[in-house]
């Protein structure tokens, strides 16, 4: 219990969401023990290849622990179980918990694509001290010292042991050593291997997940894959090992504190020509961090001492960034609110320290919290939009709506005109032309009356082009008889015209089922006047179906009998006489409804 994070310090209960930045140990090992153990409920997030390392990296862990089953944390079992709670995320997917959105980038590494920086600057960035103000070589520079100690060892019968965690930087590792043999036919008879069966179950993993390496991996991969090493073998157990001249092993776990890879350090260690490389961050108290310090003799797994003659080499291929790295990506970010993590207490000082004094002039506030210690932080929750562009150029009148495309990036708001969205955002606005057939063989002049009926704004013409008939609905969409069976529409697309096509297409297909019936009237017959009598005798109808009844009175009104009172209406001005208040509003608000739903609809309306 005593390895768990700080559990009893927190209400489980009270998280919504829990992100697994990585399959580590120390960020993913605990997993299994919150998930089915505590009082959490909320919902738990990593990526599909963590999720899969996840699940053999804690199974490994609950075969290999030589605990009581009373003490262990947890079992197969609950793993199983906490997979099927785990949800996984593609890397740049947008998923919102209970109002947190989040996402995730990609993290540099040998063989993994490049660290992506955020397209905008947080609020708070938490970030780690792992090295504190440590500068790590570069690269290229740290693999020629580690080629070059491995080579040199070689050359004089020695034997190199690399202690390493399983999975991580032991795959960087690998690629480096497979490269550089295979560019070296002198060292294609010296043996290397990987002593860890669980990383040669994970290397499937790797192999399947080659699409999220970057592109030099990817490139290889067309050829062969790069994880199918060729000179390099798995050692399952000391049994299996022919300790019988030159070789270079790396075993697990990376602080020499048991394992094979002690086993090995243990066989290795008092012999001057031997060389131990240790890869990358070691923890103090282990018997990796002691061997810094190049002490005379050391302590052997059995009791007795024995001579540290072997050459001991640090050469951090170490995940966690240095300081060069992290003062790069803040400056780049340049977050108000900075807090450091994951690191012990001398280092993430000094790293605040240093911080402190590269962000004098911004005003970034630094903060080093410990273990437990809640941290509280005010943002004002207004969200304000600048106009930009020819937006800008003339500030709205107080009460004037400023109307333009709102455009979101990272946590800023910018309002500009849609034509210059090209200028100030890497969006275009573009016009959609779009196009309809439709079968119909009635007469185009149906549809001409019809489209009267229900639109105020209706325009014939003849089209230049074809020489065709089109009407012109609305002074939106284009209507052509393109032949004697075929009518087409023809627009650009928005919402209203989206509308008015959509009405158009159903009031065709309607006709086309009602052909036989349809009886197109002269253009003579068609007057103002006829259609205000066909207007007339509908409103007539409709009030009768509402009210029953409905009589012409001597001055040309209409009585409407209403629950025993009598209103009188002037169907030209549309007034309503009554005694009683209740049936003068009833019937003065159906007229004018039954009036508007009658009249064609104005081009005003839209």
């Amino acid at each position: 219990m005593a390895a768990l994070p700080y559990f009893d310090e927190i209400d489980p209960s009270t998280i919504d969401v829990l992100l697994i930045t990585h399959f580590h140990l120390d960020h993913a090992a605990s997993l299994p023990y919150f998930l089915e153990k505590t009082t959490f409920r909320g919902r738990v997030f990593m990526t599909h290849a963590t999720k899969a390392i996840y699940k053999l990296l804690l199974t490994d862990y609950v075969k290999v622990s030589k605990v009581s089953v009373e003490d262990m944390l947890f079992d197969e079992q609950d793993i199983n179980r906490s997979m099927d709670k785990i949800e996984v995320i593609d890397f740049h997917q947008t998923v919102e918990v209970n109002g947190i959105k989040f996402w995730c980038y990609t993290a540099e590494d040998r063989h993994l694509r490049a660290a992506e920086l955020p397209q905008f600057s947080p609020d708070v960035c938490v970030i780690e001290s792992t090295y504190g103000v440590q500068l790590h070589q570069p690269r290229h520079v740290r693999e020629k010292q580690l080629t070059d100690v491995m080579h040199s060892t070689i050359s004089q019968g020695g034997r190199v042991l690399i202690p390493a965690f399983a999975l991580g930087r032991a795959q960087e590792l690998l690629l480096i050593l497979d490269e550089y043999w295979s560019n070296h036919l002198e060292l294609h008879n010296i043996p290397i291997y990987y002593a860890s069966p669980l990383a040669k179950r994970c290397m499937a993993v790797y192999q399947t997940y080659i699409l999220s390496m970057n592109e030099r991996i990817r490139n290889q991969f067309a050829n062969s894959n790069p994880f199918k090493f060729k000179h390099i073998s798995p050692l399952n157990s000391i049994e299996d090992f022919s300790d019988v001249g030159p070789s270079v092993l790396m075993a697990s776990p990376s602080g020499l504190q048991s394992g094979l890879s002690r086993q090995l350090y243990d066989m290795w260690c008092s012999d001057k020509k031997n060389a131990c490389v240790i890869p990358g961050y070691v923890i103090e108290g282990t018997l990796a961090k002691t061997i810094f310090n190049e002490p005379k003799e050391v302590t052997l797994m059995n009791g007795l001492t024995a001579s540290l003659n072997m050459q001991v080499r640090y050469i951090s291929f170490s995940a966690h960034a240095d300081y060069a790295q992290i003062n790069a990506f803040l400056k780049e970010l340049m977050p108000p609110n900075i807090i450091l993590v994951h690191g012990e207490a001398n280092q993430m000082g000094r790293l605040k320290q240093k911080l402190t004094t590269e962000f004098t002039d911004v005003n970034t506030k630094i903060i080093t919290p410990k273990n437990c210690q809640s941290v509280e932080m005010y943002f004002n929750s207004e969200k304000m939009a600048k106009t930009i562009g020819r937006l800008a150029e003339k500030p709205p009148d107080v009460g004037e709506t400023a109307s333009g495309v709102l455009v979101k990036k990272g946590f800023t708001y910018q309002i500009m005109a849609p034509d210059d969205l090209h200028i100030f955002s890497q969006l275009s606005t573009a016009n959609i032309t779009q196009r309809i057939t439709i079968p119909f063989a009635g007469a185009f002049g149906v549809i001409k009356h019809r489209l009267e009926q229900i639109y105020e704004s209706l325009e014939s013409s003849t089209d230049e082009e074809s020489g065709v008939p089109t009407l012109r609905v609305h002074d939106r969409v284009n209507v052509k008889q393109d032949s004697d069976k075929h009518i087409s529409l023809h627009w650009t697309s928005d919402p209203i015209s989206d509308m008015v096509s959509d009405s158009i297409v159903a009031l065709v297909l309607n006709i086309s089922r009602e052909i036989p019936k349809v009886v197109v009237e002269s253009e003579a017959v068609k007057t103002e006047e006829e259609n205000g009598k066909k207007a007339e005798k509908v409103i007539h109808a409709l009030l009768v179906s509402l009210f029953g009844d409905v009589k012409l009175g001597e001055n040309g009104k209409l009585m409407i009998s209403v629950d025993g009172n009598v209103a009188h209406l002037d169907k030209q001005s549309g007034d309503v006489e009554s005694e009683n208040e209740g049936p003068k509003v009833r019937v003065k608000t159906a007229f004018r409804r039954i009036q508007s739903a009658v009249k064609p609809i104005p081009l005003s309306a839209f």
